[in-house]
């Protein structure tokens, strides 16, 4: 079976429930938040539509409600509305009945209860969209998103666009119209239960969900506009369509379209189900209503009456961003926006065209990651988002014939489902994001206090959560090349420059790694890639000298530390590499002026003091050398090496009681500290020499 990629609740931070306790919260937060309208009376459109309407009464044949528009009229009268929606009536009618009269607390509670169960369906349906379509070998539907499922679904019960549909008597339509409008598409997504990979599908399953699609746009218009939406679910998560690729194809008459898997998969057909569904329904509806389009006047749409083509697109679009508003900030809400509510734009320095430039730049944005984004998942998600907004508002649009309002919330119920995908998405990349960060950044403190292990462990948690957060991986890689786990850190640092080729850092400690494993050519081009990066690298230099030491490249480790110093004249390691490079070659007099030139610029660095008192001892300036040692372990007085090479100092120059004092000190500092113990038992024996003679 298809599916979509199930990653999304990883990244949100919401208890886990049950699915028919996620679906009992549901219910009872939606209750919760429209039970207040049960006590309600009849107002505004419900006087036409249920008071006024014959149609109610039980001396009105049952058959006239199939010729009759939503207010009683007939739908062959000038002067209907041409609002078809006979099983609205229906229910009004069966409310009269059973009420024994025109008492209003029935007919609100029958909407809350609308809404309820539709808010419990919403947990299936944002499962399949924001999860995908799977069933488990016993044929039951897998929950792939159970938590992004529930926080959408949350979100749709509570969400105050929804007060007209639910509080005014006549939103029924809407809430009808979109059970069963949930109703077809689970029908529909019901057809591939006992699929095989996608290639069988239940025809049954399928015609049902058309006739569900029927029996909602006999509950309101937009009820049709399941069957196209139906229709883009099987090509995006069914046939896991990349519409971007298809449209090239397309363009281009790329032969491998044959071999899509369009045909194999029987999408042509289900869409020839879908479209010939569709098409019959509209006909018989068109049959019924009559050839003429509704009569509206100006005061009910002004912006359609508008004579420039300009001001009525601008207009429309400006509605648009309206509606989007109410969706994202239901701030303030109006039963009502006709009568002058909303003034016409009618030329670009209205400051309200920046309403419509924002709402096309984030469509537009959306639009792109839709179908560009390498991330299938992504794309899915975003183009079901879309869809699911923008083709339920179509027949309230304006652009395929006029509409009697302005802005009305209650058309914005169905589209309010494509809202709380792309919200709950985006909630779920946001939470991703403050998750990587967060790991990342604890990941960080952890290493710079040395504990290693718990880093390790935050560090990959960052790099799971975003495959791609290259400085996690560098820094990841970093502690595995210091705890010597070279292959793996090999492995995170070439996928860091892999994923970011300018990543300079993770370039050079892509080359320690590789001189490390002693693959000197590979560290060395990884050093100059570094360098070709960042040109002023001072570490990078530094750890290239140290590759051309290893190689006994002594000029260009030179070279390499002499450039380090150049661009940061304080770089105490690349000094004292050069200081004991010369010494080690014997160049004492170059060793000497190097050591003084950098404890010029850094006057107060113990560790160039001994490098330099070294190289003195070994010249014979025996004081100068003393000097500098006293100094250095005055500024670190624990380090074993200091002490030892001071002995060694004494002891050549012939002061044997204190090179025994510094000998000493340096074992009880480094009991294991190369050659100071050999050194030390041959002046004790030198020593004992000399009082056996002073003796004799």
């Amino acid at each position: 079976m298809a599916q979509m990629e199930p990653n999304l609740d990883h990244d949100v931070s919401w208890f886990l429930l049950p699915s028919y306790w996620a679906k009992m919260v549901v219910a009872l937060i939606s209750f919760l938040c429209f039970a207040n309208s049960y006590d309600g009376d009849f107002v505004f459109d419900d006087s036409e539509a249920i008071i006024n309407n014959k149609d109610l009464r039980a001396e009105t044949p049952l058959g006239d409600l199939w010729y009759h528009d939503f207010w009683g009229s007939k739908l062959s009268s000038n002067t209907s509305h041409k609002s078809y929606r006979p099983l609205t009536v229906l229910t009004f009618r069966i409310n009269y009945l059973f009420a024994g009269g025109f008492y209003p607390v029935g007919f609100h509670v029958i909407n809350i209860i609308l809404h309820c169960t539709i808010s419990v369906l919403m947990v299936d349906v944002f499962s399949i969209l924001l999860g995908g379509l799977q069933f488990s070998s016993k044929g039951r539907r897998l929950n792939l998103a159970p938590k992004s499922s529930l926080l959408a679904a949350l979100l749709f019960a509570v969400h105050p666009v929804h007060t007209e549909c639910v509080a005014g008597i006549v939103g029924r339509a809407d809430l009808l119209c979109a059970l069963f409008f949930l109703l077809s598409f689970l029908g529909y997504c019901k057809a591939f239960k006992e699929s095989k990979e996608g290639h069988t599908f239940s025809v049954f399953w399928v015609l049902v969900s058309v006739v569900l699609g029927a029996i909602a746009m006999l509950c309101k218009e937009q009820g049709i506009t399941i069957l196209g939406l139906n229709a883009v679910f099987d090509a995006l998560v069914i046939n896991k369509i990349n519409l971007l690729e298809l449209i090239r194809k397309l363009l281009y008459k790329d032969k491998s379209l044959e071999n899509a898997g369009l045909l194999r998969k029987g999408l042509l057909f289900r869409m020839t189900l879908l479209m010939c569904g569709g098409a019959g329904i509209l006909y018989i509806r068109w049959r019924i209503m009559g050839t003429g389009p509704p009569a509206f006047t100006e005061v009910d749409n002004p912006a359609s009456f508008a004579d420039s083509l300009f001001v009525r697109a601008i207009n429309y679009n400006y509605y648009y961003s309206l509606n989007a508003w109410l969706l994202l900030c239901p701030w303030w809400l109006c039963f009502d926006w006709s009568m002058g509510c909303i003034p016409l734009i009618k030329s670009v320095s209205d400051w309200r065209i920046i309403a419509l430039a924002a709402l096309w730049f984030c469509l537009i944005g959306l639009i792109c990651q839709a179908l560009c984004s390498e991330d299938s998942h992504k794309r899915r998600i975003l183009t079901l988002g879309l869809g699911f907004l923008i083709i339920p508002f179509l027949p309230a649009s304006n652009l395929f014939f006029r509409v009697g309002f302005v802005v009305a919330e209650r058309v914005i119920y169905l589209p309010s489902i494509g809202y709380c995908i792309l919200f709950t998405y985006g909630f779920c990349l946001l939470s991703k994001q403050a998750k990587k960060k967060v790991h990342y950044n604890v990941g960080k403190n952890l290493a710079d206090k040395g504990n290693q292990s718990a880093a390790i462990k935050y560090y990959r948690e960052a790099v799971r959560l975003n495959p791609k957060y290259v400085h996690a991986m560098n820094n990841l890689g970093n502690i595995l090349k210091e705890r010597n786990e070279l292959h793996e850190a090999e492995e995170l640092l070439s996928l860091a420059v892999q994923i970011q080729p300018d990543f300079a850092a993770a370039w050079m400690n892509l080359g320690i790694v590789q001189n490390s494993l002693r693959r000197f050519e590979e560290a060395e081009q990884s050093y100059w890639t570094a360098i070709k990066h960042r040109k002023k690298y001072p570490d990078c230099y530094y750890n290239l000298g140290r590759l051309y030491a290893d190689l006994n490249r002594h000029i260009d480790a030179l070279n390499a530390w002499r450039n380090a110093t150049v661009l940061k004249p304080e770089h105490s390691l690349a000094w004292n590499n050069m200081i004991i490079l010369l010494d080690n070659t014997g160049n004492l007099a170059q060793a000497e002026a190097v050591g003084r030139e950098a404890l010029e610029l850094i006057p107060n660095d113990h560790s160039l003091m001994f490098s330099l008192a070294n190289v003195l001892g070994k010249s014979q300036k025996y004081k100068e050398s003393e000097a500098l040692f006293l100094k250095a372990i005055k500024a670190n007085p624990n380090a074993a090496s200091y002490h030892g090479n001071l002995a060694v100092l004494y002891h050549r120059w012939g002061n044997l009681d204190l090179a025994k004092k510094h000998y000493e000190v340096s074992l009880k500092l480094d009991p294991m500290a190369p050659g100071t113990k050999e050194n030390y038992n041959l002046l004790r024996r030198k020593l004992e020499q000399l009082q056996k003679k002073g003796g004799a």
